[in-house]
């Protein structure tokens, strides 16, 4: 059965490809896909997945604008757990609407991972789970890059923000005034080095962490980048962090600041304790505008994932 204009769609997997060691990539279909919008440029659009419950089903959520809070509402035992990834790739030939969506396959040392991990890690074609992506007609929402008219843009994160680095560095590629384009993306191995369709302004720099410790390699990426010299290590972070040039997570208004004209232009994405450690530097003691930086924290080091 079809669903409205509102709430979660099925999604089928379709195929299911391992990139590498710690990447998973998922493609789903199934006929209630062909809601979503299939426009792009996609940059980093976060999407939401509610994964089947502990009895392997997936929740039963009315097709409404207050889906949310009936989901919400829901017992603990049937709602099953919602997380937020990024689109790979959306596409719509003919009458299939195919949505892609790469997978960090995180595993503690004791063979633990998080609840999306371990649903990847066992899908297989036929699998199934409800997706909240852009659908056709509504206002977007959900991306946060947004470089202006900067002449650079400088983006930096780990694994988890892999796929959208990939997906911004491709959508640029399209774009009619592309910009010089600098990525940097540390990965915990070099097999994890992936390929990305780049325009030919663009350099990619792939950086295996090894035995170093999380974001050591971004920060001396970024510190090499703006001055030749490393960048603040990581630091403890309390809560998710979240600020673009529109929007503060501390719930400050940012109406006054405006979005970048011109310059350098950084994202910078992944655990929150160095991301933070990374938009210091910048801010802080390189003196960047604030407005010229979007940090996303998209988890945190021992803290479980929320939606």
């Amino acid at each position: 059965m079809m669903r409205g204009a509102h709430g979660p769609v099925r999604g089928i997997v379709e195929s299911v490809e391992d990139l590498s060691p710690t990447f998973r990539r998922i493609t789903f279909s199934g006929p209630e896909l062909h809601a979503l919008a299939t426009e792009g440029p996609f940059y980093d659009q976060r999407i939401k997945l509610i994964l089947p419950n502990a009895a392997g089903a997936l929740p039963r959520i009315p097709e409404s604008e207050d889906w949310y809070q009936q989901w919400l509402a829901l017992p603990d035992g049937e709602r099953g757990i919602m997380r937020t990834y990024s689109i790979r790739d959306l596409t719509r030939q003919g009458n299939v609407t195919r949505l892609t969506v790469d997978f960090v396959l995180h595993f503690a040392d004791d063979g633990s991972t998080g609840p999306a991990a371990a649903w990847a890690a066992g899908a297989e074609v036929g699998s199934e789970l409800l997706l909240v992506a852009p659908r056709h007609g509504q206002p977007q929402s959900g991306i946060e890059f947004s470089p202006g008219h900067a002449e650079e843009v400088v983006l930096l994160g780990d694994e988890s923000a892999a796929p959208a680095i990939a997906r911004i560095v491709e959508d640029l590629k399209a774009s009619t005034d592309t910009p010089r384009v600098c990525a940097y993306i540390e990965v915990p191995e070099n097999a994890d080095q992936l390929t990305i369709d780049a325009p030919g302004n663009a350099e990619v720099t792939w950086l295996p962490r090894g035995e170093a410790q999380p974001g050591e390699s971004l920060a001396d990426a970024l510190g090499w980048h703006v001055h030749d010299e490393p960048a603040a290590s990581g630091e403890d972070a309390e809560d998710l962090l979240w600020e673009t040039p529109v929007f503060s997570a501390s719930g400050e208004d940012l109406a006054e600041v405006a979005a970048p004209r011109s310059g350098t232009y950084y994202w910078i994405a992944g655990e929150s304790g160095v991301i933070k450690g990374l938009r210091r530097f910048l801010v802080r003691e390189v003196g960047v505008d604030r407005a010229q930086v979007a940090f996303m924290g998209y988890w945190r080091h021992g803290v479980a994932m929320r939606g």
